[in-house]
């Protein structure tokens, strides 16, 4: 799927190094849903609120642009599936729920943080890509 290509003196392919994906001992179904999950761009923005500390549902709502209450509470439910947020259920009234990053969820901080900065950097290149091409 991912091979890298060699061609001989003479044109053709026979020489196919596997894509390091390949060669990975989960690079099924497993492989694939663990980075729809942590690449879908609500997870990775509940990631890097909650990378600040934890926090309860209202205010986790407030501070990730554009979601919607069903949604966060969807993307929450999947990331505590996952192993990387915890939710913890205080026995106050009205109940207290909080939301933080586990220690996996923890070890994604440095990407997010990457990824988001990739993003500033180069948000302006690609607006400038997407106005040329729908333009063409």
């Amino acid at each position: 799927m991912f091979a890298e290509h060699t061609a001989d003196p003479d044109g053709t392919d026979t020489h196919a190094t596997p894509h390091p994906c390949e060669t990975w001992p989960d690079s099924g179904r497993g492989f694939r849903d663990t980075l729809d999950r942590i690449g879908d761009k609500w997870s990775v923005l509940v990631i890097g609120v909650l990378s600040g500390g934890p926090l309860r549902f209202g205010v986790l709502h407030q501070r990730v642009p554009g979601i919607s209450q069903r949604m966060l509470t969807l993307t929450l439910r999947h990331l505590e599936r996952d192993g990387l947020v915890s939710r913890t259920v205080y026995a106050e009234v009205p109940p207290r729920v909080e939301y933080e990053l586990t220690p996996l969820g923890e070890s994604l901080r440095a990407t997010v943080r990457a990824l988001a900065q990739w993003v500033t950097d180069h948000n302006g290149e690609i607006e400038t890509a997407r106005h040329t091409y729908d333009t063409a």
